[in-house]
């Protein structure tokens, strides 16, 4: 990932001014923590949209449009999950970027899916983009790792974009 770590919520509301574009997100075992990131920066209302704290799966089917099927087939956390939620996020707040994570914070495996294994989706302007990320450390340090981690991906991304 290019870019330091500190700031990097500062430096992608900087790039979505500059390029007057608008941000969603979608977020599951990361409960907000972007969205929280994202909003200590003056003046991100410009370009943030808004996000879902999708927990558990009857949400991310009713709020982002994540089809029952897939959640049964493939799991919350999985590529294709990452990938229809950042979607739906993105459609639902009209939005020409957004982001979105499902992963396994712990403290045990969850759906046969090991302890850290993190999906980060990313959507610019219909491109997407989804990161399998393997994260060590206990759930607050995994949860804090995921957040930064989709924060980088996205200024990635938009960096690509020039």
């Amino acid at each position: 990932m290019k870019g330091k770590p500190w700031g990097a919520e500062k430096r992608v509301v900087r790039i979505l001014k500059e390029r007057g574009w608008q941000l969603a997100t979608a977020e599951s075992c990361t409960g907000g923590m972007i969205a929280e990131r994202l909003t200590r920066v003056a003046g991100v209302s410009a370009v943030y949209h808004g996000g879902f704290v999708t927990y558990v799966n009857d949400e991310k089917r009713r709020m982002l449009g994540v089809p029952a099927g897939l959640l049964s087939v493939k799991g919350a956390v999985s590529k294709e999950t990452a990938r229809r939620m950042v979607l739906g996020a993105a459609k639902k707040c009209h939005a020409d970027c957004a982001l979105s994570v499902t992963g396994n914070a712990g403290p045990s495996a969850l759906e046969g899916r090991e302890v850290g294994l993190v999906y980060i989706g990313c959507l610019v302007r219909g491109k997407v983009v989804v990161r399998e990320c393997r994260f060590k450390g206990n759930r607050s340090m995994i949860r804090r790792k995921a957040a930064l981690m989709a924060l980088l991906l996205l200024e990635e991304v938009l960096e690509a974009e020039k």
